[in-house]
């Protein structure tokens, strides 16, 4: 058996690693291959027996998948913009000295605590046309005079979703900007403050380029986020109603679980893998750098 005292400390951390590396390989690495196998194999073939792109050729014809994806790319990008803004914004606010100030930064942080399960099923809720609370605040505000269908309307059911990811999502970016605000030296404030500059001014010349690899790295970690959440709109929406909020991770869940297209689907996912590889490529080469 071999000993840790006659390894070198130089290699002692490999051992400490393995287990770590192999569960890697088991729980990822193995079904990335087999789902890769899946997406190169004709449907009713064995897998490995042969390969073809005729699922991928299939995916890209397809207009539901097209639809899916421009609901996709509309959800992530509307999601993380508003992350960063208001996450943005609460950062700021929690960055200035008052009492009190650790209590507000964890009601803040709390719906990032909340799992995407219990975030739908309360939001869904909320959005229910006769018992939801959201119709009889804006009944007593004489906004709306009639009972808004906010996740049966096609034309609603995608900004709502949007709107509880919102919520859900923004106290990641908000902890990620806040770290970058600390991390700004006060004496830059301090010479701005010399120098007769405006609080805005010091807003755009000094916090905007301290914030800039923080920017970086909360677009590209978000932007992953987003392009994989599925909990959420199962829950609410189960990406209806038609394909009004189906996203990516939703059409690939009904077409291997639901319909049991299987190299259909693995295909969905591996195009859906390289799109998510693209949008962490700033992030990946900003950490090889060791920027």
């Amino acid at each position: 058996m071999l000993s840790l005292k006659k390894v070198k400390d130089k290699d002692l951390g490999y051992f400490f690693v393995l287990p770590a590396c192999v569960m890697l390989v088991i729980v990822l690495v193995f079904p990335a291959i087999n789902t890769l196998l899946y997406s190169l194999t004709p449907k009713g073939s064995v897998v490995g027996s042969e390969y073809t792109l005729g699922n991928y050729v299939r995916v890209l014809q397809d207009k539901v998948f097209w639809g899916t994806f421009g609901n996709t790319a509309i959800f992530v990008s509307s999601s993380v913009a508003l992350h960063l803004m208001l996450g943005l914004c609460v950062a700021l606010l929690l960055n200035v000295r008052l009492r009190g100030r650790i209590f507000f930064r964890i009601i803040a942080l709390l719906p990032w605590t909340v799992p995407d399960v219990v975030s739908g099923i309360v939001w869904k809720w909320m959005y229910n046309p006769l018992h939801g609370c959201l119709n009889d605040l804006l009944f007593r505000l004489n906004v709306i005079d009639s009972h808004a269908m906010w996740l049966s309307d096609p034309t609603w059911a995608l900004p709502s979703l949007i709107i509880t990811n919102l919520w859900r999502g923004y106290p990641f970016v908000m902890i990620i900007l806040l770290a970058g605000l600390q991390a700004i030296p006060t004496q830059l404030y301090e010479a701005a403050s010399i120098d007769g500059a405006s609080g805005l001014q010091k807003f755009r010349y000094v916090t905007l380029p301290g914030l800039k690899k923080m920017f970086l790295v909360a677009l590209a970690l978000d932007t992953v986020w987003e392009f994989r959440r599925f909990a959420l709109v199962k829950v609410m929406t189960e990406g209806g109603p038609g394909h009004a909020t189906e996203v990516l991770s939703t059409l690939v869940y009904k077409q291997y679980f639901r319909f049991f297209q299987f190299e259909y689907a693995s295909a969905i996912a591996i195009l859906m893998s390289g799109v998510i590889m693209l949008f962490s490529m700033p992030y990946v080469l900003m950490i090889v750098k060791g920027e």
